[in-house]
């Protein structure tokens, strides 16, 4: 099992837009980042991520799973560009901001506060229980 975050500006596409597709799998589609596309090529059905809110929320707000391999993205003719498709699992009993995840020492070398600006991006195991347990769950 591998592990991941999905940002997205809460204005293009949110948490309770994700939600409401749920249990479908929805494209995580229009990616155009050569290291985010890579990310989503070793996806697996069954891998986890976080979904997580960039702006002005900058929070991880929920949980999702990844339903299929990396296919073309239906938004372009481009075959350089691909995607997965995610469900959404659960909301997190809290929102882990983006100051907490700083704010904590277990999780310093997390991708998303090293290069904050991509987009898709790996979790490690003991991040992951690190956020889970921030935001009141018990990994």
């Amino acid at each position: 099992m591998q592990y991941w975050l999905f940002k997205s500006e809460p204005s293009t596409w949110s948490w309770q837009q994700q939600l409401a597709k749920a249990p479908d799998c929805e494209e995580w589609d229009g990616v155009r980042n050569y290291q985010a596309r890579n990310f989503m090529r070793r996806m697996q059905p069954g891998d986890l991520g976080f979904f997580y809110h960039s702006q002005k929320e900058k929070a991880v707000v929920g949980v999702v799973e990844i339903c299929c391999e990396a296919h073309p993205d239906s938004t372009t003719d481009d075959p350089r560009w691909e995607c997965v498709d995610i469900r959404a699992l659960r909301p997190l009993p809290r929102p882990v901001t983006l100051a907490m995840i700083k704010a904590d020492p277990r999780l310093a070398d997390m991708v998303l506060v090293k290069n904050s600006r991509l987009s898709v991006q790996p979790v490690r195991p003991d991040e992951w229980r690190a956020v889970l347990e921030l935001a009141g769950e018990n990994p």
